[in-house]
């Protein structure tokens, strides 16, 4: 196990804490589907959660707000004919994400503004090629519209989504069934975990291995492989004594692990989720009632352990939000969305601080919302670091964050494409410009109003903070 020396760290004390009972989503179904995906994904507006249903696979999408009981009759994310095994939100649009499904398709759907109202049963693209069920979808981190899904035909493929071509097809490199796909930071290299028990670090535009390691791990459970910041990759598995195992790797060098530690003979998979920004990663086992914690330095012994979030129930799922959705004038460094057989309970990871400045050690500039570059350049050969902001005054969404037309066979505007096509020849032989002049203005109103109401919004949060502040001064 870990060495038990007390090392100086600044996330030595960081703490979890569960919200009160009024702040979780309850009376949700979890879905029960024996897959060993997260269930769950969160981004700064809404939480999105795969659940029970009955003829196909549906999942739920919520505002952040919408906490307390939802409805059994509240819409749903339904267009899949079969249970849906993993979701994904878009990086660079948190109104759009990714669903894969045991039906062998992957679905990309474009969420209202202000959530559903209605049930949701008409993707704005389906992307059909593999041949049995979709377990793994994720996007692209620094490319618009890329996206990688991963099916029990142990086949990757990688999507424009913008035209809803498979553009790349990973065939012949994994016999069995792929545990886990994971981009590197910037996107030019994947990681994989595969059930013949080796990691593979795949160029997906060479379409060539240029790096793996065979029994990374020698238990026969599930593995999961992901890239690090500094392009080392961080395992976890099961040891032939089926004890719970991470371990960290060079990719140039895949002889021998830099470091393998031993956890526990629980038999739950663990999902490890991380922060590039202060380079912590955070197990959390499926079934565990626990999230343990590291810090993951270029020091011996290189993982080093920090703490445990203990609480009373076990956990189907697990969301994790990123960086710009925090709550950083409480210095919250994670938080993650644990799902339960009925409910979805948000748990904060702090750090405690006597000041209420700013932290700029706790948040360095964390990877934004805008894409580094189009699909089109990323599939001719070119790369992108990720688009960095700061968080000193809180994340402000964008004025205009809906999808843009990269060519005219973007299908993801092809919905407004076929309502422009449905007007009769007469209506637009006689007035082809004042309708695309309405139409432009109309957008500009939008997007005014958007950024307007979101601003509203800002402020209210900010009135509410200093009146919280200015009573607690009163006391």
């Amino acid at each position: 196990m870990f060495r038990r020396v007390v090392r100086a760290s600044k996330f030595r004390h960081v703490f979890g804490q569960a919200v009160k009972n009024d702040q979780c989503y309850d009376d949700i179904r979890v879905s029960r589907v024996t897959w060993d995906s997260s269930f769950c994904a969160v981004n700064p507006k809404f939480v999105a959660i795969i659940i029970e249903a009955s003829g196909g696979g549906a999942f739920l999408v919520l505002p952040l707000l919408k906490t307390g009981r939802i409805d059994k009759a509240y819409p749903t994310v339904c267009g899949h004919t079969g249970p849906v095994l993993d979701i994904d939100w878009c990086p660079h649009n948190d109104h759009v994400i990714a669903s894969g499904s045991e039906d062998c398709t992957v679905m990309v759907w474009q969420i209202p503004e202000n959530g559903l109202v209605t049930p949701l049963a008409e993707p704005v693209v389906v992307l059909e090629g593999h041949s049995k069920r979709v377990g793994i979808v994720t996007w692209h981190p620094t490319a618009r519209n890329v996206l990688m899904s991963a099916g029990c035909d142990n086949l990757i493929i990688i999507w424009n989504v913008g035209t809803g071509e498979a553009m790349i097809q990973l065939e012949d490199m994994h016999p069995d069934v792929i545990f886990s796909a994971c981009w590197s930071r910037n996107g030019a290299l994947i990681c994989t975990a595969c059930k013949d028990k080796k990691i593979r670090v795949i160029d997906p535009r060479k379409e060539k291995i240029v790096a793996e390691k065979d029994k990374a791990h020698d238990g026969a459970r599930p593995m999961r492989a992901i890239f690090l910041a500094d392009g080392n990759i961080f395992t976890t598995g099961f040891s032939r004594m089926s004890e719970r195992q991470l371990a960290l790797w060079n990719p140039k060098s895949m002889e021998e692990p830099i470091s393998v530690h031993e956890l526990d003979t629980s038999n739950g998979v663990l999902l490890p989720f991380y922060d590039a920004d202060t380079n912590v990663v955070y197990l959390c086992g499926k079934g565990d009632s626990s999230i343990r914690y590291f810090e993951i330095t270029d020091e011996a012994p290189f993982v080093h352990y920090l703490n445990t979030f203990s609480s009373k129930e076990p956990q189907r799922g697990m969301g994790y939000m990123p960086k710009r959705g925090l709550d950083v004038n409480k210095c919250e460094i994670a938080r993650f969305y644990k799902l339960h057989e009925r409910k979805c309970e948000p748990i904060i990871m702090t750090v405690p601080r006597k000041s209420d400045l700013f932290q700029d050690d706790l948040y360095p500039d964390t990877a934004g919302p805008d894409c580094a570059i189009e699909a089109e350049d990323w599939f001719d050969g070119k790369n992108g670091e990720p688009i960095l902001i700061s968080l000193k005054n809180g994340y402000v969404p964008g004025k205009n964050r809906d999808l843009k037309v990269v060519k005219k066979s973007n299908v993801l505007e092809g919905k407004l494409a076929k309502k422009a096509d449905n007007t009769s020849p007469a209506q637009s032989k006689a007035s082809p410009h004042p309708c695309t002049q309405n139409e432009g203005k109309l957008e500009e109103l939008l997007r005014e109003v958007k950024s307007l109401r979101d601003l509203v919004t800002l402020q209210d949060r900010r009135i509410a903070k200093l009146e919280d502040q200015i009573s607690k001064v009163a006391i």
